[in-house]
């Protein structure tokens, strides 16, 4: 058995002023009542809100007041993520640090929520780091799940553990918490979710085992979540199966590599066919739209609707 324990956050953000001084009161509770927790995790965007006005350098003010606790409690922390200027551009930033308070590297978010999280550019790396003798992690953020390549690559990568802080105060929340599961087990990994409250989102964080069994799931209110993972139950699965029966991770490398979706240069005539990534709209002003794109170019172009 390899144990590590990790506590997930779930906090009240504002979209209106600084929630730094409440992350750090939230870390000096959870360490005083759970001295045992080795990891911390808090929700995406939960420093500052999900307003692009607060987006900053980094490094900077917020890090290093997230390294200092790190270091006060000899914790390994990923404090959310926060709005990042960089080059000209606004990425979706989560930092992971280790228990000397150093910077251990940084994750930009790859699936901005569009076409609603406008103004964010994806970022093109994945992050994985180890955990001196307990085991690899992944890092993943919030709207990222919904594309299993994106966790299929982290797994593949080694990763046992994803930390997956999340915004989400929208009604496809329950969606997620399925989508969750059937992460975690189809990559046969835990996956610990953290979600805000308020403008930080509706609660519910959940965290799932490599069967995809649910170990918690949070409510509507605030909570600090201590959880002790057993990391060697990711090997065994992956070793042996979920529950003794599937091995996907097996199965997925001996057919890597068959699926021409992936290659580049192949035709991928019915996404095209989709239309651009836009809000949705009336139905009668989508209508007009199509009719008004036909009248001007009765060939569908690869991209759909012109001029949108």
């Amino acid at each position: 058995m390899k144990p590590f324990a990790i506590a997930g956050i779930q906090m009240k953000v504002s979209a209106v002023h600084s929630n730094v001084e409440m992350m750090k009161l939230k870390l000096d509770i959870t360490m005083n009542l759970y001295p045992w927790v080795e990891m911390v995790v808090f929700s995406e965007l939960c420093a500052y809100g999900p307003l692009l006005h607060h987006a900053q350098e980094l490094p900077g003010f917020f890090e290093q007041e997230m390294q200092e606790m790190a270091k006060k409690y000899g914790i390994w922390l990923l404090p959310g993520s926060i709005f990042e200027k960089k080059e000209g551009r606004i990425y979706n930033t989560a930092s992971v640090i280790n228990p000397q308070g150093e910077i251990v590297d940084r994750y930009s978010k790859m699936f901005p929520f569009y076409p609603y999280e406008v103004g964010v550019t994806g970022g093109n790396e994945f992050c994985v780091f180890d955990v001196p003798e307990v085991g690899r992690f992944g890092v993943s953020i919030c709207y990222d799940m919904w594309f299993p390549e994106t966790i299929r690559t982290l797994s593949v990568m080694g990763a046992e553990v994803i930390l997956h802080p999340t915004l989400t105060g929208t009604i496809d929340r329950e969606i997620e918490l399925s989508i969750a599961r059937a992460m975690a087990s189809v990559n046969q990994c835990y996956l610990f979710d953290v979600n805000g409250l308020d403008t930080g989102g509706s609660g519910c964080s959940i965290i799932c085992g490599p069967d995809g069994r649910v170990l918690y799931q949070a409510g509507s209110t605030e909570e600090i979540i201590p959880l002790e993972l057993d990391i060697s139950r990711v090997q065994r699965s992956r070793e042996l199966g979920i529950l003794r029966l599937g091995q996907p991770l097996k199965s997925f490398r001996d057919k890597m590599g068959d699926f021409s979706i992936y290659q580049k240069g192949t035709s991928l005539p019915y996404l095209d066919s989709l239309g651009p990534l836009i809000k949705p709209k009336k139905l009668d002003e989508l209508a007009k739209l199509r009719q008004r794109e036909s009248e001007f170019d009765p060939a569908p172009t690869p991209m759909g609707f012109k001029g949108l």
